[in-house]
């Protein structure tokens, strides 16, 4: 079963009769339903940042990457490939699927898993400068069409010692994220510099490409 979430900014107190009134309007201007193509609670959270009901549901797609495919590749077609197998149980609604790969000299970097992979990670990473590549697709399922665009972030990590690594993992055990560091959090002190048009593409959704990909099938965010 699908959750359905509204978006509204955590700093305003709405009251029950604003929030329907909100919605009320809100709805008037989503021409579809609008559906998040991701488990992820950070994807959940940036989404929610722009004040739009949507649906999350789970889009149960395998991941294993292609004979010879690039790591940026990799993420792109995962990322439509997920929207598309939401669409097939939300035949008329507009579906974001988004992934994302970590690399350095063509190594994909996954989530660790556990503790002592994690540790092997960002001993890897000390010092390296990693690409950090997000595919965003946002397919319309009433008409077929699917946007797919990708968003480079470019992060190099300090020089790390052992113990600041374990430090760090004992107080954020960063198992879930790609190459260990959840920036957003405490990993922004293991790095050195980030480069990158959209700083939430990092966490897994590049919402300044989103809400122009949604403009484009008439939904203005304002």
């Amino acid at each position: 079963m699908n959750d359905i979430i509204f978006g509204f900014p955590s700093q305003n107190k709405v009251s029950p009769q604003d929030s329907a009134a909100t919605l009320c309007c809100i709805e008037s201007f989503m021409p579809q339903k609008l559906i998040l193509a991701s488990t992820s609670p950070y994807r959940r959270e940036l989404l929610g940042r722009l004040g739009l009901p949507f649906e999350v549901a789970n889009p149960q797609t395998d991941e294993t990457p292609m004979p010879n495919e690039t790591p940026e590749a990799l993420s792109l077609r995962l990322a439509e490939a997920k929207a598309r197998a939401v669409a097939e149980h939300h035949p008329e609604a507009l579906i974001i699927g988004s992934d994302q790969v970590a690399t350095v000299d063509g190594r994909i970097y996954g989530k660790p898993g556990n503790h002592e992979r994690a540790v092997a990670q960002l001993h890897e990473l000390s010092g390296k400068t990693v690409n950090f590549f997000t595919g965003l697709c946002l397919f319309n399922a009433r008409t077929g069409e699917a946007d797919v665009r990708g968003v480079p972030t470019l992060v190099t990590f300090r020089h790390l010692t052992e113990g600041e690594v374990e430090n760090y993992l004992r107080r954020e055990p960063a198992y879930n994220c790609a190459g260990s560091a959840k920036s957003e959090g405490l990993g922004i002190a293991l790095l050195s510099s980030m480069r990158g048009d959209d700083p939430n593409a990092l966490v897994g959704l590049p919402l300044i490409a989103l809400c122009d990909m949604l403009r484009q099938q008439g939904v203005s965010v304002l």
